[in-house]
């Protein structure tokens, strides 16, 4: 299950599933964090709480947002070159995508950063190109990242390369009897 931990806004926007008490994110990289924003075209911005990875999509129709969330993930994970393996694992997580309020600042705090940026990086007389952006605005640093890997797209190739590590080790230790 895929749990989304958006804005008041977005949530009185889109009226999506909500997700329930006992309900729990099961994807590798864990809840997502989303809101809307209300430029032309409207879109949605989605920040991993994990990896502060940054998705931009359009926000109309808004009442089929949550069924395609899961696809944009996976296009600006492919953009940022994960493993297709990796990618189809979370997509088969994403099945069930519910929405519920947020409830870190911290990233809260990023996304109204990534906003800024996005007015910043766009032509307001251009159609934004969303994936680019989303991979721009993935290089930005991030001050919860500062010890580790300083951005997101470092952030997430980290990750990655730590669960390839996980994998490749236990594959290893099933192949010599361990």
């Amino acid at each position: 299950m895929l749990i989304v931990r958006a804005t008041k806004k977005l949530l009185d926007h889109t009226n999506p599933p909500r997700a329930v008490d006992g309900d729990h994110d099961t994807t590798l990289l864990g809840p997502w964090y989303a809101t809307a924003l209300f430029w032309r075209p409207r879109l949605a911005l989605l920040v991993n709480e994990r990896t502060p990875l940054p998705v931009l999509l359009p926000l109309a129709p808004a009442r089929s947002l949550p069924a395609r969330v899961p696809a944009e993930i996976a296009t600006v994970l492919d953009a940022h070159q994960v493993p297709s393996t990796f990618t189809a694992d979370e997509l088969q997580h994403m099945q069930d995508c519910r929405f519920t309020t947020t409830a870190n600042r911290s990233v809260v705090g990023i996304m109204n950063e990534f906003t800024k940026l996005s007015e910043i990086y766009t032509d307001d007389s251009a159609r934004p190109d969303l994936v680019p952006l989303s991979l721009r605005l993935a290089t930005t640093p991030c001050s919860p990242l500062y010890a580790t890997n300083v951005s997101p797209d470092r952030e997430l190739a980290a990750l990655v390369g730590s669960t390839a590590a996980r994998s490749r080790k236990r594959v290893d230790g099933m192949q010599h009897g361990e």
